[in-house]
């Protein structure tokens, strides 16, 4: 009877791998179909393929608007160089590496136990993004990098400290994200802005802090219910504020002398962190738009569709739903249960209305703490002639304000030639070695 038993669980366990393994394999050919539709523009027949959750959160007008950004960026794809598979949280994880022309890039795609796709991130190949050459003005033996963790409990994040060799004490610096998901390095393509910021200060004897943004760090807790609730506090501004107490209670760091510099949504929300906390020393604004997010939004997709010189129609009907999406929001005409697919970029509405009153402007006059407010001129996300602009006239006559636009400098602060185009994201470089040596400046004299 014992022998019987045995065979049959035995039998029954064969049963069962054979079963994961087929629908496994299945799993896999439906995530290369969805790669093959994403290339040849079937977002419908792609859409088909998501979960009930995700045909919500990322409708076909949306995935439509998301691929065409990445493509911008990484070019066209031609090949898939390989397809792995993993479990995770109750789901078979399928990740399909495609090469773009421009790019190496790593589809992520969760499905759930019904062979449906529950999720969709990508993000860098994985061997692209662990190749990182430092710039001339790195100096590794000036400092070291310590791991650290900022905040407690569910939501802790996990971070990196570069603290310059010596006894100190030393300034220090919170490095604050932009929009999206973003690593400690703040990585983009292959290039790491915060990994060059940190460790260029750290080389001229300041201390920096960087982390996981929450939505990367915990992007498996963000259920589209949960999702839908973030807003940029909870996002952004209270694990800035956690990673400054970090800094304050650090051996070796000056707490007169803490830092916080903001790129892109972060530099954005630069003033609300400093009217949070009047014990800051400075503010640094890099690439930070004084303007609602839904104009900038407006701003950057006319620019991408004007750079072939001629519009195709469809871009002029996707901009004019954006259009119309932007003004919806001007008018107020929303509220916490408009459909996110009514919104510019299918943003939720609870983050933009948290936005609403946010005016940097205006909490940039009332704040008396120095600010160093400086963007390049390349930049088509942020501005010069609109954003900078707006910044330089409405804090001339505050004399804690110290603003500069670099030439010939993108969104990351790298440099370039003729129109800034997104794909060069996509070609390695650096933080311009002038925008370091002025942050340093900048800091040490307000020492």
């Amino acid at each position: 009877m014992e022998t019987t038993s045995d065979s049959g669980a035995y039998g029954s366990g064969i049963a069962k791998k054979m079963v994961d393994t087929i629908n496994t394999e299945g799993m896999k050919r439906s995530a290369l179909e969805f790669a093959g539709q994403l290339a040849r523009g079937d977002f419908a027949g792609a859409v088909d393929k998501f979960d009930g959750k995700m045909k919500t959160v990322l409708p076909e007008d949306n995935l439509r608007a998301v691929w065409q950004q990445l493509t911008a960026q990484a070019g066209s794809i031609y090949m898939i160089n390989g397809v792995s598979t993993s479990e995770a949280q109750g789901y078979t994880v399928v990740v399909v590496a495609c090469q773009f022309a421009k790019a190496g890039m790593d589809m992520v795609m969760p499905f759930n136990d019904q062979g449906q796709m529950s999720g969709l991130n990508i993000r860098p190949s994985a061997a692209a993004a662990s190749l990182y050459r430092p710039p001339a003005y790195v100096d590794r033996r000036a400092f070291h990098d310590t791991d650290v963790v900022v905040g407690n409990g569910e939501w802790a994040l996990p971070g990196t400290l570069s603290m310059p060799e010596g006894d100190g004490p030393f300034p220090g610096v919170v490095l604050v994200h932009g929009s999206g998901s973003h690593d400690r390095d703040e990585s983009i393509g292959p290039n790491k802005v915060f990994r060059d910021l940190a460790w260029g200060l750290a080389s001229l004897g300041i201390a920096v802090v960087r982390y996981d943004k929450r939505t990367q760090a915990h992007k498996g807790k963000y259920t589209p219910e949960i999702a839908a609730k973030v807003t940029v506090k909870d996002e952004i501004i209270d694990d800035a504020l956690l990673a400054v107490r970090l800094l304050r209670g650090t051996p070796g760091v000056d707490t007169k002398r803490i830092f916080v510099l903001g790129h892109s949504l972060g530099g954005m929300l630069i003033p609300w962190i400093g009217s949070l906390d009047a014990g800051l020393a400075g503010l640094i604004i890099m690439s930070g738009s004084p303007r609602p997010v839904e104009d900038s939004v407006i701003d950057q997709m006319t620019y991408l569709y004007g750079l072939s010189g001629m519009m195709t129609e469809q871009q002029k009907a996707d901009l004019e739903a954006l259009e119309a999406q932007v003004a919806r929001v001007k008018r107020g005409d929303f509220d916490e249960n408009t459909p996110k697919k009514d919104l510019p970029l299918g943003m939720p509405p609870v983050y933009l209305l948290a936005l609403r009153d946010y005016k940097p402007i205006e909490i940039a006059k009332s704040l008396a703490t120095p600010m160093f407010i400086f963007q390049g001129d390349r930049d088509y996300q942020i501005l010069a002639g609109k954003d900078f602009k707006a910044w330089k006239e409405a804090l001339h006559d505050k004399t804690n304000v110290t603003v500069r636009l670099f030439p010939g400098l993108n969104h990351l602060l790298i440099e370039g030639e003729g129109m800034s185009k997104p794909e060069e994201y996509s070609v390695e470089g650096h933080v311009s070695k002038d925008v370091v040596k002025v942050i340093d400046e900048w800091i040490k004299s307000r020492i």
